[in-house]
């Protein structure tokens, strides 16, 4: 009997910690005491991981094309918005091919799909001073299959935050 209460009144006393509340702030002359307590949720704002997850970071393009689709000027749309909230950013447009063609012939397609997503976030009011562009033709490939899923994905414009973001 006397061991049954012992326990008894282990587990009370633990449950007793268990359940105990957080204190809460007193109030003072210029409000709380103690700051409250928060946890960041997401990435940091105005890094680039954040560019790259709230805005997204890339535009892709059909076979043999350069022109935008609505779905990529929606995504360049929200990046020049993100860019307008951060001024101090600059970006570089990169633009990408498949592995079909020639590497000379990709890497003039690359320029023309970097171009037409520089070229619209300027229109949006992007200064052209913040953003550079460059082609990297087939060269550097998102996925390396050899089959329509990963040439789809390869055939894109990637804007990459290159100075002012927030670490």
């Amino acid at each position: 009997m006397r061991n049954t209460i012992i326990a008894l009144a282990a587990v009370a006393a633990l449950a007793a910690c268990a359940s105990r509340p957080e204190p809460t702030p007193t109030p003072g002359p210029s409000g709380p005491t103690t700051p409250p307590v928060t946890t960041p949720s997401g990435p940091r704002a105005g890094s680039a991981e954040d560019f790259r997850v709230s805005v997204g970071d890339r535009v892709f393009f059909g076979y043999d094309r350069f022109d935008l689709s609505a779905e990529a000027r929606s995504v360049l749309e929200r990046q020049a918005a993100w860019l307008r909230q951060y001024p101090n950013v600059r970006v570089l447009v990169a633009g990408n091919c498949d592995e079909r063609g020639t590497r000379e012939y990709n890497l003039a397609l690359g320029a023309r799909r970097a171009a037409a997503a520089r070229d619209y976030l300027v229109s949006l009011g992007i200064s052209g001073d913040r953003i550079e562009s460059v082609s990297y033709g087939k060269e550097r490939p998102l996925d390396a299959r050899a089959n329509e899923e990963a040439w789809s994905v390869n055939r894109n414009a990637h804007t990459n935050i290159v100075s002012g973001a927030v670490s």
